[in-house]
């Protein structure tokens, strides 16, 4: 289903879709949370600074820019973080996450995060 959906979009993560099922099973995700995120921050990746093979808006702010060495370690990351320090901490929803990861955002995040995780069903 997910390689599906990557390459229904044409992203370069289509080849890494099973790296995002062992991630998310590894750290008891829910494993449409990470395409979910990676469709709205970069369009599935078409929209990223170069080289930094990061997807999903993470630790990208004013001039800051987090950068992986490739998509798995990046999924690895983003994966871990999430499960540790959103998920286990209570922030369980994309409203909940959204409150920081994205914390200026009017609620759109959310609903867009919400709404690709209900593609993914």
């Amino acid at each position: 289903m997910i390689r599906q959906f990557f390459a229904k979009y044409k992203s370069p993560l289509e080849l890494y879709a099973k790296n995002v099922v062992e991630e998310a099973d590894k750290y008891r995700l829910d494993f449409r949370l990470i395409p979910a995120i990676a469709m709205q921050e970069s369009n599935l990746c078409q929209k990223i600074i170069a080289d930094s093979f990061n997807c999903w808006g993470f630790g990208i702010y004013g001039k800051k820019v987090t950068r992986f060495a490739s998509y798995p370690q990046a999924i690895e990351t983003v994966t871990k973080t999430l499960a540790k320090n959103y998920i286990a901490g209570g922030l369980d929803t994309p409203e909940a996450i959204m409150k920081r990861y994205t914390p200026s955002n009017n609620g759109s995040w959310a609903f867009s995060v919400n709404y690709f995780m209900g593609l993914l069903q």
